[in-house]
């Protein structure tokens, strides 16, 4: 038994020194007893440092309420990704995301597991974009006039809504009133939001992106209102975006992935008109338009609670949803053939355009990546093309299968084959467009989820 213990211990050891993640383990004493190289490299030590020796004697700087591993130890409660920043034994800070598990065996506390981040790294990347930022906001009353890459102009429609969507955008965005933006991805959102900032009256003050995703919660809190000198260990006199952003536009994007508490300090500013540097008791005064961006519809944000309620009706002064391209189809071929003509010019060419058979796969999928999917395909195309056509053998491999299919052209008029071929497609491409996920796919194809399950079973849809 003994041996066949040993042998289990000898594999579990193994694999976990194989994980590309920090792991740090500690008894019901606050001793390691297992520390892999990938900690060792985050903390800047040596693994027999660690081994066997108390965890205070190893991070003097931490303290049974600073460090998350004793604190687990103490409430028998899981803790996930809190940051934590420390001193090592050889006075190097350190700094990590953290998710601290209890362990039990047989109901038994006998210690408890850290799987740790470094984002020292991101957090310097992101401390410079803002110095970046600061660097081109204005000085001494004198405006820097920023680079916004996009107009109207660019957003390239027919369709008659997204017309319509369009001339509203470019009307209100002489107003001063938070916009909410909302689209799937690839329809364009950045592009937009840069349009309204370029016909807006602050389009000579700066135009300042963050997206709300990328950043850990307390680090996208200290980018967004700034920083005072001794806030916490490092920290030194920054402003943040808003006050970088006054007198211009700051765009949000991605906002439903904004942690709740982080969306009630929005809230505030947005109310008041001010910020507070984190640490700091003074309150500064910005004069910043907020432009939001989701790629989910806000009332299912709010469902989900991703999105504060208060903070929705504050944005939603002004609203404007992004049409997917599959419910624009005469702009596919319009913009395939602008895509065309700029590959053309790029690639030294002389595509005339698309086939028949290509059109009707085009005008066939839905593409769940939207403008962007569709210009990525024509650049593949282009690249690969050796006639003066774009054809069916020159399409992406995906798109090339689906083509393919019998049930996608337009040859048969088997209508029972046909509409069983359209009805896998329409699932295969509600499934992709929700990530796998039955019950946003359900909503997208308007059908409960249980006859959802059942043609994915009795369809063979994988």
């Amino acid at each position: 038994m003994n041996s066949v213990f040993n042998v289990t211990e000898e594999i579990l050891s193994a694999i976990l020194k194989c994980i590309d993640e920090a792991i740090h383990v500690v008894n019901t004493e606050g001793i390691t007893i297992f520390y892999n190289q990938v900690a060792a490299t985050h903390d800047g030590l040596k693994i027999s440092e660690v081994i066997g020796k108390p965890l205070l004697s190893v991070f003097p700087s931490l303290n049974n309420q600073s460090s998350t591993l004793l604190k687990v130890i103490e409430t028998k409660k899981p803790i996930y990704h809190e940051t934590q920043a420390f001193v090592n034994l050889h006075g190097r800070k350190i700094e990590t995301v953290n998710t601290t598990l209890p362990i039990f065996v047989e109901g038994e506390l006998i210690g408890a597991v850290e799987i740790a981040k470094d984002y020292s790294r991101i957090k310097q990347l992101s401390e410079r974009l803002v110095e970046i930022q600061k660097d081109l906001t204005p000085r001494n009353g004198m405006a820097v006039k920023q680079q916004v890459g996009y107009t109207f102009r660019d957003v390239l429609t027919i369709n008659q809504s997204f017309i319509n969507v369009k001339k509203k955008a470019e009307k209100l965005a002489k107003s001063d009133s938070p916009i909410l933006v909302y689209g799937e991805s690839g329809t364009g959102k950045e592009l937009f939001v840069q349009s309204i900032h370029h016909a807006s009256k602050r389009v000579s003050g700066p135009f300042i992106t963050q997206n709300c995703a990328a950043i850990p919660e307390n680090l996208l809190e200290s980018i967004l209102f700034g920083t005072s000198k001794g806030s916490y260990t490092g920290a030194v006199d920054r402003p943040g975006l808003f006050e970088l952003a006054n007198g211009g536009t700051l765009f949000l994007d991605e906002l439903n992935s904004m942690p709740f508490d982080l969306q009630a300090k929005l809230l505030r500013v947005l109310e008041d008109g001010a910020v507070r540097r984190i640490g700091s008791t003074k309150v500064t005064s910005v004069n910043v338009r907020v432009i939001s961006a989701m790629n989910v519809y806000p009332k299912k944000a709010m469902e989900e609670n991703k999105l504060r309620t208060d903070l929705f009706y504050r944005l939603n002064v002004l609203t404007f949803e992004l049409i997917p391209l599959r419910q624009r189809k005469e702009d596919i071929l319009f913009l395939s053939e602008l895509f065309i003509s700029h590959y053309n010019f790029e690639l030294r060419k002389q595509v005339t355009g698309l086939d028949e058979n290509v059109k009707s796969t085009f005008l066939t999928h839905l593409w769940p990546g939207n403008v962007r999917e569709l210009k990525h395909t024509i650049e593949y195309m282009m690249n690969v093309c050796e006639g003066d056509q774009l054809t069916v053998a020159d399409l992406p491999l995906m798109l090339k299968n689906f083509a393919q299919k019998p049930g996608n052209s337009i040859s048969g008029l088997a209508l029972r084959e046909n509409l069983k071929e359209f009805e896998v497609q329409l699932i295969r491409n509600a499934l992709e467009i929700s990530g796998g996920k039955i019950h946003q796919a359900a909503i997208l194809l308007d059908i409960p989820r249980q006859t959802l399950q059942y043609k994915i079973k009795k369809l063979n849809i994988h």
